[in-house]
């Protein structure tokens, strides 16, 4: 009965021959043949992706990230570890690029015919003959969001196989859209570019240990623990002020950090090339009805939020610059539709006004870029974060808080369960608050000032207020700092630098 199963099988499949090679070529422990060597260093969402890969509720879990902030080397270093730590059979890992594989032209339903193929060519075996034996086939798809109906094929999959998938892609909207049909099937990850502490591990200067546990977003209605976030980064001074400098200079992508031999310049021709272009031009260049989309008009959209990095953005910021760059009146729904698939992308995140019993406050979204390297590169302007280099270059300094702002929103957007939101000025009594941060029944305001002297009393004004509105549930707010000798005499209000904010994680 199984050969003739198989049989059925392997009628029912036929692939081209390119596609067949190079699920051969890219599948090499298949023929024991060894994985190209690895980075060293293992990112932070390592052992929470392989925990979920491996006991998850759900049977697929998504990794989501921008453009080359090492989402496939987590995969490779999840395969690896599957292969020589726990010694599991290559013909049960199964991998499949599909933004490099050659072309699924006529292949109907492009992920269940390579699943089938591999169980015929490879496995020997159905699914569930494995997973019966409690050894279950490991699954890793890169980007098969971008196939059309790639849902509906993993729900089929999962349903009837007893598999474990994990699905890496840079489209937070694809993903998001596949999660309705894959309900109870599908856990996310987000994954953005490098920490602090992992820049310090990377560069080889020591390591710093995280102080917020991966599902321990109720510590941060707890006063104490932002109270103990200061004093870790003061314990680790040293080491997280050569990491921010590190960070201040080339940001947060990998390859601008392992290639810090390599000029800026040459740096930033590369995210240029392979994270911006690469979104606009390929990832966006065509909606999921086939219709192209206006590459000028994405670069331009892009190009200006990075202008109002940090900063609230309507129709009097984009409208003008628009017109005078491009030469075309543009409606700001036209607008909003091309942002949206920046934030989309990954490449921005816009935070949204705080509601408050069911009501949206005026405002518009604030601007924060996934990584302040991509501005320095798309725009060509370096702007330092340290406090020495803004000693330096005074003139900077309000940019430099803009920058902090948004450093902090996209952080902080990325914590799993985090709702993040910013209150704007509502009248000449309740001035506004840059980031409100919601956990469960209680908001916490959190203010950037990002400069070297200090007035407590006037930059916690909107914060004060805020505390001290019972509406708000706000138990204590945080104020984030360029240095570490701020003096706040407000009990209810705790003082940080930037650097050591993103020692949280």
């Amino acid at each position: 009965m199984k050969n003739i199963e198989l049989e059925q099988i392997a009628s029912a499949v036929s692939l081209p021959k390119a596609v067949e090679n190079y699920l051969l070529d890219t599948n090499l422990w298949w023929q024991n043949i060894a994985m190209p060597q690895l980075p060293s260093l293992r990112r932070w969402l390592f052992e929470p992706a392989l925990q979920r890969l491996k006991d998850g509720l759900a049977p697929i879990l998504a990794l989501r990230g921008p453009r080359q902030v090492g989402k496939t080397t987590l995969k490779e270093h999840l395969i690896h570890h599957l292969l020589y730590a726990e010694k599991i059979d290559p013909k049960r890992i199964f991998q499949v690029q599909f933004d490099a594989i050659p072309s699924l032209k006529g292949v109907a339903d492009p992920i269940l015919s390579l699943c089938r193929w591999f169980e015929h060519r490879i496995l020997g075996a159905r699914f569930n003959e494995y997973a019966n034996k409690g050894e279950p086939v490991y699954i890793f798809f890169d980007e098969a969001q971008n196939l059309p109906d790639w849902s509906p094929q993993l729900k089929a999959l999962v349903d009837h196989h007893r598999v474990r998938v994990l699905l890496t892609g840079s489209s937070a909207l694809r993903i998001e859209a596949g999660r309705d049909s894959l309900a109870g099937r599908i856990t996310t990850l987000d994954m953005g570019t490098l920490l602090l502490r992992e820049i310090a591990e990377l560069r080889g200067w020591g390591e710093i240990p995280a102080l917020l546990p991966f599902n321990g977003i109720k510590h941060l209605k707890e006063k104490e623990f932002w109270e103990s976030l200061r004093e870790h980064g003061h314990k680790y001074r040293e080491l997280r002020d050569r990491a921010f400098a590190a960070f201040s200079e080339r940001g947060g992508y990998p390859i601008a950090q392992v290639r810090a031999d390599r000029p800026w310049e040459e740096i930033a021709d590369q995210l240029n090339e392979t994270v911006i272009r690469r979104v606009i031009h390929h990832d966006l260049r065509k909606s999921t009805h086939g219709r192209k989309r206006d590459p000028s008009l994405l670069e331009e959209i892009f190009r200006i939020s990075c202008r109002y990095i940090g900063e609230e953005a309507g129709p009097s910021a984009f409208i003008p610059d628009l017109r005078w760059a491009l030469g075309t009146d543009y409606t700001w729904q036209q607008v909003l539709t091309y942002r949206n698939l920046l934030d989309d992308a990954l490449l921005i995140r816009l935070v949204e006004p705080l509601e408050i019993r069911r009501k949206k406050q005026k405002g518009y979204a604030k601007i924060c870029l996934c990584d302040h390297a991509l501005r320095a590169s798309w725009l060509q302007e370096v702007i330092p974060l340290t406090p020495e280099d803004l000693q330096r270059s005074p003139h900077l300094s309000d940019l430099a808080g803009r920058i902090a702002e948004s450093i902090i929103g996209y952080y902080l957007h990325s914590i799993p369960s985090l709702d993040i939101a910013w209150h704007p000025h509502r009248s000449s009594v309740e001035p506004e608050v840059d980031f409100i941060l919601t956990v469960g029944e209680h908001r916490i305001p959190l203010e950037v000032k990002y400069r070297q002297q200090i007035d407590w009393l006037r930059d916690t004004k909107g914060m004060r207020f805020f505390l001290e509105k019972a509406v708000y549930n706000a138990p204590f707010g945080i104020l984030v700092t360029l240095t570490d000798d701020v003096t706040v005499l407000d009990p209810r209000i705790v003082t940080l630098p930037l650097s050591s904010l993103l020692l949280m994680r």
